[in-house]
């Protein structure tokens, strides 16, 4: 009741107390929500646990029968898992916000859309009228505290971004499930709009473009052969209907166009596979050991598919698999960071809001 209020409360501390028997109306204001995956609130088992233990009963992550799920969870997954899992988060750990890269890295975005915004990133009307959070899917802080923050200052129109260039079922619609979730429960219902995934947009393939020739330019070798990373998904989602191989297939293609680079020069894969059933290949981890064995000695790795770096970039990417192409042969390995909140990755996340804000501001 109390968040429900107090939009109609704010109103009238601004206007002073309405005629009685007239309802109290908010100004009109817009909430902007940038989401991500999320993140453990610590390294320790428990936190882990409690954390993939939300992320892994999703049923749009994993679509195996829920009887049987249940079982591989709590048996075996949940006993095991956080223990490794907590390890791996420990080696990138931000000690001194004592949080996860990708929540100092989504809070960063968020803080500095809304400095933009401010600055008259909308327009000199839209100042004091757009309001931005960030919540996760999974963990803290959630979408739906977001959400309600952003109706606390008077917003009655939402857009969601959530930050995932390519759509999948088990990052972009889970996270709109989340938001529709929490609006279910509000008397006084905002309007929702939700940002497309952004996988062929302009300004997303120059911005990788650039970051690409920055990245590259740092180095003191030139690689033979760049791989473009993304997170992968089981075969089968694909053969349901899923477009994220496509839009991934699409990314790579015009980031390959934009570098001119042929495709045994800049490489798609797919990382993160999880379980025993076939995910969607080529797999990074096997074809980083295959061009060691062919003799590669430099390489460099890209992951256009994540708009923030996390453990799977900065520890999958850049601590195990670097292992393997060194312990194969290879002599040179780079990651190339993610655009996070670099004047090129806020050049992405203001180019959506400016766009999906219009009509509104």
């Amino acid at each position: 009741m109390t968040v429900a209020l107090a939009p109609a409360r704010a109103a009238m501390a601004a206007t002073g107390p309405l005629p009685t028997g007239h309802p109290a109306v908010m100004p009109r204001k817009v909430g902007v929500l940038l989401s991500n995956l999320g993140t453990p609130d610590a390294t320790d088992y428990w936190s882990m646990r409690r954390y993939l233990a939300e992320f892994l009963s999703d049923k749009r992550v994993i679509e195996a029968p829920r009887a049987l799920w249940w079982v591989i969870l709590n048996g075996i997954i949940l006993t095991t898992r956080p223990g490794r899992k907590g390890k791996d988060y420990d080696t990138i750990w931000n000690r001194e916000l004592n949080e996860s890269p990708l929540k100092t890295i989504t809070r960063g975005q968020s803080d500095k859309l809304a400095a933009s915004i401010a600055g008259g990133l909308l327009g000199e009307a839209a100042v004091g009228r757009v309001a931005v959070e960030w919540g996760m899917r999974y963990g803290n802080p959630s979408i739906r505290s977001a959400l309600e923050r952003l109706q606390a200052q008077g917003c009655d129109r939402f857009l969601l971004v959530p930050l995932y260039p390519q759509y999948a079922a088990a990052t972009s619609a889970t996270a709109c499930d989340k938001a529709f979730e929490a609006l279910m429960t509000m008397r006084w219902q905002p309007a929702l709009r939700v940002a497309p995934a952004y996988h062929d947009e302009p300004a997303y393939i120059a911005a990788l473009a650039r970051s690409l020739r920055d990245g590259l330019a740092k180095l003191d070798f030139e690689p033979e052969v760049i791989i473009a990373s993304f997170h992968g998904v089981p075969k089968d989602y694909l053969l349901k209907g899923d477009p994220y191989h496509c839009q991934c297939a699409k990314t790579a293609r015009l980031l390959r166009e934009a570098m001119g680079l042929g495709p045994d020069k800049l490489m798609l894969t797919f990382q993160s596979r999880f379980g025993r059933s076939e995910w969607l290949q080529p797999y990074t981890d096997e074809t980083i050991k295959a061009l060691a064995a062919k003799g590669v000695k430099r390489l460099a790795v890209i992951t256009p598919g994540f708009s923030a770096d996390c453990l799977e970039t900065i520890e999958e990417i850049g601590g195990e698999n670097a292992e393997y192409f060194m312990h194969g042969g290879g002599e040179k390995f780079a990651r190339i960071e993610c655009l996070n909140d670099s004047p090129d990755g806020m050049a992405v996340i203001e180019s959506i809001v400016q766009r999906e804000l219009m009509g509104w501001v």
